[in-house]
């Protein structure tokens, strides 16, 4: 009975990755998003302040980066420098389970 209900619970759902662009101050705040309200603030300024942890690291250790790009299994993240702030994108990667409809290119 234990294992089954811990996968049971009700009111649980899948959630699409966030995708768009944050702007983000040097104190890590969030000043405008293209990314769905539906996610919760305090995810996107987790990111954001993981993002400008690794510029200013990288700036104590002389390596001045003016962008970013971090790959994970599911999602990109790229970034770049703003006078202390920075512009964020996240970018879901598409895998093959996932349903969409075809786009034609014209030739």
């Amino acid at each position: 009975m234990g294992l089954l209900n811990l996968f049971s619970k009700s009111g649980a759902e899948v959630q699409r990755l966030p995708a768009g662009s944050m702007t983000v101050d040097c104190h890590g705040n969030v000043v405008t998003t293209t990314i769905s309200s539906s996610y919760a603030a305090g995810l996107l300024q987790d990111v954001a302040g993981e993002v400008l942890r690794l510029f200013r690291e990288a700036r104590e250790a002389q390596l001045h980066f003016s962008e970013i790009s971090l790959n994970f299994a599911s999602m990109q993240i790229t970034a770049r420098e703003l006078r202390g702030g920075a512009i964020v994108f996240l970018s879901p990667k598409t895998t093959p389970f996932t349903t969409s409809s075809p786009t034609l290119t014209p030739l």
